[in-house]
């Protein structure tokens, strides 16, 4: 699982770099589209992110959506809204649905041992499904959140063993097949992952933006991680993910009361709330709920933020690991992101009006 490194220690190195972060612009509340797309340039040029993608969904509509920056800088390709680009951990808000269909289809209980499903692990206590699941295995069981991604990625056993199928089969079959998406699919550098959505791989991979590391104050071209299963690994558009979004929204996956699982902040054996629910960040900002999750891996980044009062949804992603490098999401801060703080104050704390489609 040593591929996994990095989305292991996601959470540490994002809490170590952000003291030592850019310097971004003080920028306030943007109270209309044009100046929310504004700042966005300027904290992306901040960050010296090369290029990042997002979109807005606003009910079942994707309501605004665009490119910012160059996806292939040597060739001056610009950022589209459907370009595609590797999500790391967004990959596990997917997972998160698909074992929630294996319990709504009676094949798994959260609160299975894990040890049923070929896994085993040295605990004082026994760990469930559940505990993977909420990043609440390590330790005693269920008393305290820690994100570890390594853990969270042995949940492919957990959907193999239930349902005679891969991760990405089921993926495949039970969510972005009946989507009808066409931008998304398996990390292309797993083969016989990225083969059960029956796309051509040159065409889909020279979409793909360019992966780029921050050195110094320069970017140089990168590699993206070769892996893929529940932790990361997936390749999608905003547009893509967008459309997942809404139809998570619309329960088109799971059952509302299984969905409301998911997005329930867990509650340690000391009766503290945790920041984390079932595949998805679950907190509050200024009082409000939002539902949220980040992608932080080599060249990469990314994060959603689904705010179910206001019935709105933002995604973007990024060819750089520079959304995620300088917050400190990890520990389920999400306004530690400046990214998140210009979505935020504009359109679910401030009087921004949604853009019309």
């Amino acid at each position: 699982m040593h591929w996994l490194a990095l989305v292991i220690g996601a959470g540490i190195v994002a809490c170590a770099n952000d003291a030592a972060g850019p310097q971004l612009p003080d920028l306030p509340a943007a109270r209309t589209v044009a100046e929310f797309e504004s700042h966005l340039e300027q904290l992306r040029a901040a960050l010296r992110i090369p290029a990042f993608s997002a979109a807005m969904t606003s009910g079942k509509q994707i309501v605004w959506s665009k490119g910012f920056g160059m996806a292939n800088v040597e060739q001056g390709l610009p950022a589209e809204a459907q370009t595609e680009y590797h999500l790391a951990s967004l990959t596990k808000t997917f997972a998160s649905t698909i074992i929630l269909q294996l319990v709504d289809e009676g094949k798994v209980s959260l609160d299975d041992p894990v040890s049923m499903y070929g896994i085993t692990l040295s605990s004082p206590g026994v760990i469930r499904v559940r505990h993977l699941m909420s990043h609440t295995s390590e330790g005693i069981p269920g008393s305290h959140y820690s994100y570890n991604g390594a853990r969270f990625a042995l949940l492919d056993s957990v959907i193999v063993h239930a349902s005679g199928e891969t991760f990405a089969r089921r993926l495949a079959s039970r969510i972005l097949k009946p989507l009808h998406v066409d931008r998304t699919a398996p990390n292309p550098d797993a083969p016989a992952d990225f083969a059960t959505m029956g796309f051509d791989r040159a065409t889909f991979v020279s979409r793909m933006a360019k992966p780029y590391e921050l050195s110094g104050d320069k970017n140089i071209p990168s590699a993206y991680p070769t892996a893929f299963g529940t932790a990361a690994g997936l390749v999608s558009t905003p547009l893509d993910v967008a459309r997942y979004s809404i139809a998570m929204d619309s329960d088109a996956f799971l059952k509302p009361s299984t969905k409301a699982l998911a997005y329930a902040p867990t509650v340690g054996t000391a009766g503290d709330t945790l920041p984390y629910g079932l595949g998805w960040f679950a907190t509050r900002v200024s009082g409000v709920r939002v539902i949220w999750h980040y992608g932080y891996w080599t060249a990469n980044s990314s994060l959603i933020i689904k705010v179910p009062s206001r019935d709105i949804a933002f995604v973007i992603m990024a060819n750089s690991d520079m959304l995620s490098r300088p917050t400190n999401l990890g520990a389920g801060d999400l306004m530690s992101s400046s990214i998140a703080r210009e979505f935020v104050n504009a359109f679910v704390l401030g009087n921004a009006a949604l853009p019309t489609p």
